[in-house]
């Protein structure tokens, strides 16, 4: 097989020697650094022995990957694995990030399962979700700030696997992820049902937006996430109004009503009846 190898550039960092990166070798910066000295495009190359996080908060980008291009649409990543040939086009002024780790780096996933080691030895990318775009962007914008002075430690390492594990998995569809998301959200309201949460209090343990739940639970579930916990909520009254001796009175103190007067006008609305025609049936 002719080697080619030779034709490629290769760097620790693009336009730098290709000294292989030491073990424990990580570094960040932003896009606009080392991109707009090169009039906004990094010509392909790889890293021999070094991984790469792009991370593209705002403007536009496209990408090169091993004779594949696509546009990463904002909020987005794409991780590169080590000899990976890429090269990057950005429209002028594009934010984000670019993070580049060590070969070794790979070593701080937790067995052959972990997410991680996938992610790192495979690559992938894709569109971030509102938390983890957040999340993400927090640990990156942190990471920079501290750069100069904690590059090479343990904190830096740290919050560079944490950015990694923020990511995505590009093995995940976005189906079956809203899948996850609508389930535990089932879970959250059964463990919490009489205790009258908000909408943000579920989307926080979720991961995701308030809007993000509502447009998962209006094209799913037929509704609002408060529909959802209202019908549930008027669905465990009827069974305690049907199948238990306990007045009306209990039962509403039972589902978190402090009013048992604001529980027969919830039962009205929710049932088409009151509570104690309930019972007459």
């Amino acid at each position: 097989m002719r080697d080619t190898s030779p034709a490629i550039p290769a760097y620790g960092l693009f336009g730098e020697s290709n000294t292989p990166s030491p073990a424990g070798f990580a570094h960040i910066e932003t896009i606009a650094e080392r991109s707009s000295l090169h009039d906004w495009e990094i010509s392909p190359h790889r890293h021999e022995r070094g991984i790469q996080v792009l991370i593209v908060s705002a403007g536009q980008a496209e990408v090169t990957l091993d004779g594949a291009r696509f546009a990463l649409v904002p909020p987005a990543y794409v991780v590169l694995p080590a000899g990976s040939v890429h090269g990057f086009r950005f429209s002028p002024g594009t934010h984000g990030h670019v993070l580049t780790l060590s070969l070794d780096f790979a070593g701080r996933a937790q067995g052959a399962d972990d997410p991680l080691r996938r992610l790192l030895a495979k690559g992938g990318h894709g569109t971030m979700g509102e938390s983890a775009a957040r999340r993400v962007g927090l640990l990156a914008g942190e990471m920079n700030a501290l750069a100069q002075e904690w590059q090479a430690g343990h904190l830096f390492l740290a919050m560079a696997e944490a950015l990694a594990r923020s990511l995505p998995d590009p093995e995940l569809s976005a189906e079956s992820v809203d899948d996850r998301r609508l389930a535990q959200f089932r879970h959250l309201v059964e463990v919490h049902l009489r205790e009258h949460r908000g909408v943000d209090f579920y989307a926080d343990h979720i991961g995701c937006t308030p809007r993000t739940l509502g447009r998962l639970c209006h094209a799913r579930l037929g509704g609002s996430p408060l529909d959802v916990i209202h019908r549930r909520l008027g669905v465990e009254a009827q069974r305690l109004l049907r199948y238990t001796n306990a007045s009306v009175t209990q039962i509403a103190q039972e589902l978190g009503f402090a009013d048992p007067s604001y529980f027969s006008r919830f039962y009205l609305r929710m049932m088409g009846r009151r509570p104690q025609a309930e019972r007459d049936l």
